[in-house]
């Protein structure tokens, strides 16, 4: 599997996936920037590429992630804490190297980015 989601990350996903279209999937990947040279993307989307996405069923949902972006998050896991503070969705990434106090910047040993602001 390219990617885990975590039961408590399950329940917080399809909880707001309730208020998206039935098209709707969730999208994960990376976009370069944040401290450490590059960020997690998640969020809903309604439009798959086929020549670009990859689309999986994991733990009963629909994911798309650019198959680009494969081999940087593989193995990944997403999964969902709640705390005194809230909650938040939080990402384990074993490819990653070196990863920023705020929790969604890292870096892996092939990929750099650029590093700018969390």
């Amino acid at each position: 599997m390219v990617i885990s989601i975590t039961d408590n990350a399950q329940k917080q996903i399809k909880e707001m996936m309730k208020d998206e279209t039935k098209e709707s999937k969730l999208r994960f990947g990376i976009k370069g920037g944040g401290c450490s040279g590059l960020s997690y993307s998640l969020g809903f989307d309604d439009k798959v590429n086929e020549e670009l996405d990859s689309v999986f069923e994991i733990n009963e949902i629909p994911v798309v992630i650019f198959k680009q972006d494969i081999p940087i998050i593989e193995n990944t896991e997403i999964d969902f804490k709640q705390n005194m503070m809230g909650g938040g969705f939080s990402i384990n990434n074993p490819n990653a190297i070196v990863s920023c106090g705020c929790g969604s910047s890292f870096r892996t040993k092939d990929k750099v980015g650029t590093p700018g602001d969390c």
